[in-house]
Order: C-alpha cells, then structure tokens, then sequence
C-alpha cells in the first residue's frame, strides 16, 4: 500500500472514475428524492466487495472497513443530491478538456472518487485502529437540511473519532462551520378584483415592505464573525386583475458564531411583531437548520486539517487555504466532533447549470484523496 501503488491504481482507475462520474451524473437526485442515486451507490459498493453495503433510513449508501464491533470510526463522505430539482438526467457534454453538467463537481466527481478509493482499500486487505465508514449520504444541499449526515451522527453515536466531507475541490479546506436557519414566511390578505376592491390589502405589498425592512437590518458582530441574510424567493398572486390575498418568500440568515444566530433570530421575531395587525395571518415555518461549530478540541482539528494539507501539497504541491462553510460538516462540529471538507477536483460554475469539472484534475485529486485516507490504514 505505498505511495508508487496508490498512483499506479490511480492511472489505472482515472477513466473508471470519469466514466463513474459521467453514469452518475445521469441518475437525478434533488434533495430529498436521492433513492435512485442511493442504490446505485448500494449496488456499486457491493459490486466493489462489500458486503456490507446498505441504505439507511435517510437514504444513505453505506459501507465500512473494521466498524462492526461498536469500536471508534472514521466517517468519510460525499453527498449525492444535487442542488438541482430535476427529476429526469440533465444534460452532459465535454468540450476543451471539461466536462460540463449540473452538479458534475458538486458533489459528483467527489463522490466518484470516494467509490473508486473505498475499493481500493478493501481490495488492498488493510486494517485499521478504528473502523473507517464510507457513506453516499443525502441531504447535503439546501432543504436536504443534512438529514443524510445526521443520520449517520445519530447511527454512529458515541462512535465518530472524526469526520471529512469530500465536497468542493483541493485548492481550499472548510475547517469552520457557517449556520443557519432558514424560513418560509407566508402571509395573507383580503386581496379581491384589482378594480371593485381597490383599496383592500395587497399580500404582496405587505410582503414587499417586509422584505425592505429585512434589509435595513445591522447584523451583529462577534469578534471575526461574519453574518448574512438573504431572500432568495418569491411566490404569491393570482393574475393581473386580481389583489393578491396570498404571498411568500424563503429567508435565511447565517452566521459562523452562535451568538450572531441568536441574536439574528431575535431581531427576526420582532421585525415580524407589526406585521401581525397588516394582515389576516402571517407565518414563519422554519424549514431548515443548520448549527454552528460547538466545543470541538482545537487540537484534534487542527491536526485533522495538518494532515489534509499535508496530502494536498505532496501531490499537488500548494497549500491549501481555509474557510468557513456550510456543509455536511456542521453535524460533527457542533457534536464537537472534528470535522473538515474538501475536493478531489477543479472546476466552476457550482450551482448553476454550466457547472464544469477539469478532467485534468481529476487524477491529481483522486491520488489527495487516496493519500489522505491511507493515513486511516496498514496493510494486514
């Protein structure tokens, strides 16, 4: 299992990964709808050798090395919904050295990746000192909410030593969780004919000052935090002619510290308060949460985030940076459970649909990620 063979199945197996990439990218798997993807995943990893391989409750794909005896894991990941609603494949092409498709980097290639460098491991006979835990979890993107991770958190109890997402590519690390929580604020008025009833309230008047007032606020500071908010959609009325009765938007506010949140979340509640005399109901359904960071031991992260960087400069020879995000890697965090993210790829154009991956990448990122989980094993 030394560095020359792990090239080796890396030379060998770039255009079984490519080729993975491409079949995965046409089995569609929104957030929330990730069965199909899940049991491809499924019967690949049993295809691969293990036997082991199931599909939980949340739809994740999972199999493992050295986990059945309730010892200490290793949780390795990459999510297989896409940001996309899609239901049928959408579409795939190359062109000057990129291959181009709706979520072909995020988290496609990554988890393609993760297959190919979960086979290797078990077609080598290596052990480990804990159990290690491949998963193609759901639930990563938007209104997925991390349902795929929390499962596994919640499965593996007590268990997880550490955690890493592959998602998003090699030339960055999140090492910090950004949280959020997200709403679905709905409201309604009379409404009525545009004409007989000009004068009545307009839902998407209401709503339109609402979202201005959203605007106007000041977010809090904590040290070197940084807090956002955003309204990302719209919906309400009927036609025309018609004064809206009925009007909504999706809101979110984030922030990489606790406090902000909290803090956020009472400046929300009482921007609402008016709101409840200007029309005949108003609701705020929270729709998702994610956490932030919680009391994780800053050497055990650091070290974890020593050794990701450690592989991404032997092979491809820069240092990485860090960052803050909001990914599968929020769950651990906040259980104080070291946990970072990072890619096996280069690419653009992430969640939107000319996103594209450099094919060229993919070698250099599958032999980081291959170097990375060795780490986790000895040959028997």
């Amino acid at each position: 299992m030394s560095g020359e063979d792990r090239r080796q199945y890396c030379l060998e197996n770039t255009p079984n990964v490519i080729g993975l990439i491409k079949e995965l990218c046409g089995i569609p798997a929104p957030s929330n709808h990730e069965e199909a993807r899940a049991r491809f995943c499924r019967d690949w990893m049993r295809k691969a050798g293990f036997e082991n391989a199931y599909i939980d409750t949340a739809d994740n794909a999972v199999c493992s090395i050295g986990a059945e005896d309730g010892n200490e894991v290793v949780l390795l990941t990459a999510h297989t919904d896409t940001v996309f609603p899609d239901t049928k494949a959408m579409p795939l092409y190359e062109k000057e050295g990129k291959l181009y498709s709706p979520g072909v980097g995020d988290d496609t290639a990554n988890l393609a990746v993760l297959l190919y460098t979960a086979r290797y491991f078990l077609s080598r006979g290596v052990k480990s000192g804990c159990g290690v835990v491949f998963a193609a979890n759901s639930g990563e993107e938007g209104l997925g909410n991390l349902r795929g991770i929390r499962r596994l958190m919640e499965d593996y109890k007590g268990r997880v030593k550490e955690m890493v997402s592959f998602d998003g590519g090699y030339a960055h690390i999140c090492n910090k969780a950004v949280g959020s929580t997200r709403y679905r604020i709905s409201l309604r008025t009379e409404g009525g004919h545009s004409y007989s009833d000009f004068g009545n309230r307009n839902a998407i008047h209401v709503l339109s000052s609402l979202i201005s007032l959203l605007y106007t606020v000041k977010v809090p500071a904590y040290a070197k935090s940084k807090t956002t908010y955003n309204v990302g959609a719209i919906r309400g009325g009927t036609s025309v002619n018609s004064i809206a009765e009925d009007a909504e938007i999706l809101y979110e506010y984030r922030s990489d510290e606790r406090v902000c949140l909290e803090k956020m979340k009472q400046i929300f509640e009482g921007i609402l308060v008016p709101y409840k005399n200007l029309c005949r109901e108003i609701k705020a359904e929270v729709i998702g949460e994610r956490p932030c960071g919680g009391e994780v031991d800053a050497a055990a992260q650091q070290a974890l985030v020593d050794r990701a960087k450690g592989s991404i400069l032997r092979v491809y020879g820069k240092d990485p940076s860090c960052w803050a995000g909001s990914t599968d890697c929020n769950i651990p965090l906040s259980l104080g459970v070291p946990a970072i993210c990072f890619g096996a790829y280069e690419g653009g154009g992430g969640h939107t649909r000319g996103e594209w991956i450099n094919l060229a990448s993919i070698p250099i990122g599958f032999e980081i990620v291959l170097d990375f989980v060795s780490h986790y094993f000895t040959e028997s």
